[in-house]
């Protein structure tokens, strides 16, 4: 069995360093390449979730639990399929392009068979696949960031890939909101669009991203025993421990968005636009944010992220309803994900060695995904059964509680933290 220690990640290199004249430059090639395919397919998957909130609750009148189970899925299920694609893009030891690709290619084609799906069992079938793709593609895309930069400069280069991404999402609704106002069968329209516009991320992909073989650390080949086996780590441990806490306070885009659409008295033709404001505020922040985590502490600015999140929550369920309201929620909102999407995995990069990277950063990501699909499913059976501010105010106190919880476990020994 490989076991990891803190030896294993400084017998090997653990980055794929520039030359030396070259240390100081902004991020590496393949960043950017990956960053505009995730901007491709985040234009295409954006179209969809824009739409997709309104589309069933109100298009096919799913009841908030039913759309919390839903929503639960399309957040939740990649997680079970994270460790299969870190698995074998570790094991042969540079496939990381290739089962990136794999999953890329599985959420295009299920863009489509939502033309067909049009009741709970179908949607969540198609949904569920959709996930798989993304879990797939996950871990080995940031397996591939975060080898091709040091372990001084991660936060900016994943900050610049969720920078990149984000001007996806940003697009994706804008792109969404013309062709419902354009069309006759608006979602019809909007998911074939989203097939064409992720095909072509697709070939971006295969075109762009370099794809050899990576250095192989010294020891036996990666298993699912040896990613496993990495949570030995303390630090490792610790930030599992709270990505698993935090997540299950997190309430979920979607519902952020219809909670301000309800409390706003939002049109629904204008309900696609509502992700922009969250977009807007992570593409401009996931930068200046990840490079000052790599100075100040990724920790400290992971943390700080959540108490943004809670202010977002505290304005929600306020009396104030003045015309700055969803602008600050949504920047709120966006501040959230710049402040703990790329550094949660740059913090992570350092606790995890080269020949594990991939399944190694998948053991962090599924335990989010899982806490997050439990706090779906809790907060659509909340608000199914006690309202909508009743359980956001529950979300609210459990965020606190469990913030409190994470800042007493916080990592100690990983750069930044």
């Amino acid at each position: 069995m490989y076991v990891a220690d803190s030896r294993a990640s400084t017998s090997a290199p653990d980055a794929v360093r520039p030359p030396a004249g070259r240390r100081r430059a902004a991020v590496a090639p393949t960043v950017l390449a990956l960053g505009t395919v995730s901007l491709v397919t985040d234009v295409s998957s954006e179209m969809v979730t824009a739409v997709l909130p309104l589309y069933l609750v109100s298009g096919l009148g799913l009841s908030p639990l039913g759309f919390g189970l839903l929503d639960g899925v399309y957040n939740g299920f990649s997680a079970l399929v994270r460790l299969v694609g870190g698995h074998f893009a570790d094991r042969g030891g540079g496939r990381h392009k290739w089962i990136a690709g794999l999953g890329y290619g599985i959420s295009a084609v299920c863009k489509p068979l939502l033309l067909v799906a049009h009741s709970l069992t179908p949607i969540g079938i198609v949904l569920a696949a959709d996930r798989t793709g993304k879990g797939l593609r996950t871990a080995p895309r940031d397996a591939l960031i975060s080898l091709s930069s040091t372990p001084e400069t991660r936060g900016r280069a994943f900050g610049v890939h969720r920078a990149m991404d984000t001007a996806g999402a940003l697009l994706g609704p804008l792109v969404a909101f013309w062709i419902l106002r354009a069309t006759v069968d608006g979602y019809d329209a909007v998911f074939t669009v989203s097939f064409c516009v992720a095909a072509a991320g697709v070939l971006v992909l295969v075109l762009f991203v370099p794809g050899g073989r990576g250095a192989r650390a010294v020891g036996p080949r990666p298993t699912l025993r040896a990613a496993f086996a990495l949570l030995r780590r303390r630090d490792l441990r610790r930030i599992t421990g709270c990505a698993l806490l935090l997540g299950l306070a997190t309430v979920s885009d979607s519902f952020v968005y219809l909670l301000l659409q309800r409390r706003l008295g939002v049109p629904d033709r204008w309900f696609a636009l509502l992700p922009l404001g969250t977009a807007a505020a992570f593409l401009l922040l996931a930068v200046p944010l990840g490079r000052l985590a790599d100075r100040v502490g990724r920790w400290t600015v992971f943390l700080a992220g959540h108490g943004a999140l809670l202010a977002g929550y505290g304005l929600l369920l306020g009396s104030w309803r003045g015309t700055a309201l969803p602008w600050l929620v949504l920047a709120l909102h966006g501040c959230f994900y710049a402040a703990t999407d790329g550094v949660l995995m740059a913090a992570a990069s350092d606790s995890v060695p080269q020949a594990l990277r991939s399944s190694g950063l998948a053991v962090v990501q599924t335990g989010q995904a899982l806490t997050r699909f439990v706090c779906s499913l809790l907060f659509g059976a909340a608000w199914t059964v006690w309202g909508d501010r009743a359980a956001l105010a529950g979300a609210a106190v459990a965020l606190v509680g469990c913030a409190a919880f994470a800042l007493a476990l916080r990592p100690k020994g990983v750069v930044g933290a």
